[in-house]
This record gives structure tokens, C-alpha cells and sequence, in this order.
């Protein structure tokens, strides 16, 4: 099975995404929006890195309603550097922050996304090598209000896990993924 063309893919998730986008001006002065790094690990399997951004309109539950995208790769985790298997991970997500006044808040968070694999060889083209994600995960969010970071630790599960003959095998049940974001834009 051939892998469809990256920079493609990418430039069609990225504008998915903006779609859903209010105008920028509104989006500049009503809003929160984070960026940073995302760092997730598959049990038993790869630690993959990436980036991650999150925003809170304040006319649909200010600080409380994210819609995010991520993206997460072990090309600049386990496989960096490595004969490590290259995949990739591009990530929507709608979360839900409790307790918005306090500093640590529980959240849950639905991703829906795409998972690909290199194996960078032809005679593996007959493998299986990506996946629709749909992943519910749990977590907790701290965020001191004085300070424009946050630190997101949460815990996920995939749904649309394979075996290698059907679906892409590795992609593995369990992970653990931390998000250090910076607010670059709020109200």
C-alpha cells in the first residue's frame, strides 16, 4: 500500500482545520489560543514529538470548550536516528476543561484523526499503513492564571487499533501524551 503524498495531506488537514476558524479579527480579540509542543508515548512502543495547538472561542464556553489540532511523529522521537518504524499522527481535537477557576483542572478530550507509517521499503507495500484515530482520552490541565503556560498530561485510548493484515500494526491501545503550551493570544 502505497503512502499518499505528505505535504497533500498536510495541506488539506491544515486547511480542515482553518475552516472551522472564526474571522481572524474576531479570532484575535475573543479568543484563547495556545501553542506548544506535544510529547506522547505509545505503551509498549514509540515515544512521538510534536505540536499542538488549542483555541477557546469566548462566545461557546470561554475556557471551558478547545478545539485543537496536533500533529505527532516518532520521526523526531524513537525513529530519530534509528531503524525505527516513521509514523506520523495528525490530530482534531475537542476538549472539555472543568473547574475553570481553578488551577488544576480535570478534562476530557475526544481526538478524531490519521494515523500513516513508513516502512520505507517495497516489500512491505502489501502491509496495511494507515488509519482513520479515534482516541477519547482523560487528563488533567495546570494553568496558573498569572503565567502563560500550560502543562496538559493526559491518558488515551485508541479505538481503531490493527494487527498488521488488518489495519496498521502499530498502532497500540494505550498512551500517555504531555502538552506544554504557551497562550499567544487571549481576549
Amino acid at each position: 500500500m502505497k503512502s499518499p503524498k505528505m505535504p497533500k495531506l498536510v495541506f488539506f488537514l491544515v486547511l480542515s482545520f482553518l475552516s472551522f476558524l472564526p474571522p481572524l479579527q474576531l479570532f484575535a480579540q475573543e479568543s484563547i489560543l495556545d501553542v506548544g509542543i506535544r510529547v506522547q508515548k505509545t505503551l509498549n512502543l514509540y515515544w512521538e514529538n510534536g505540536i499542538s495547538a488549542q483555541f477557546s472561542h469566548k462566545n461557546l464556553k470561554p475556557d471551558q470548550l478547545y478545539f485543537g489540532i496536533s500533529y505527532a511523529s516518532s520521526r523526531l522521537g524513537t525513529a530519530l536516528n534509528s531503524n525505527a518504524i516513521k509514523q506520523d499522527n495528525f490530530l482534531f481535537s475537542s476538549s472539555w476543561f472543568f473547574k475553570k477557576e481553578k488551577a488544576l483542572r480535570p478534562m476530557t478530550r475526544m481526538n478524531l484523526g490519521y494515523f500513516i507509517a513508513d516502512y520505507e521499503s517495497s516489500i512491505f507495500d502489501m502491509l496495511p499503513n494507515s488509519s482513520i484515530l479515534l482516541s477519547p482520552e482523560i487528563g488533567l490541565m495546570y494553568a496558573n492564571k498569572k503565567q502563560p503556560v500550560k502543562v496538559i498530561l493526559g491518558f488515551g485510548y485508541n479505538l481503531t487499533t490493527g494487527d498488521g493484515t488488518k489495519g496498521a500494526g502499530t498502532i497500540y491501545p494505550l498512551f500517555t501524551q504531555t502538552t506544554v503550551s504557551w497562550t499567544i493570544l487571549k481576549k
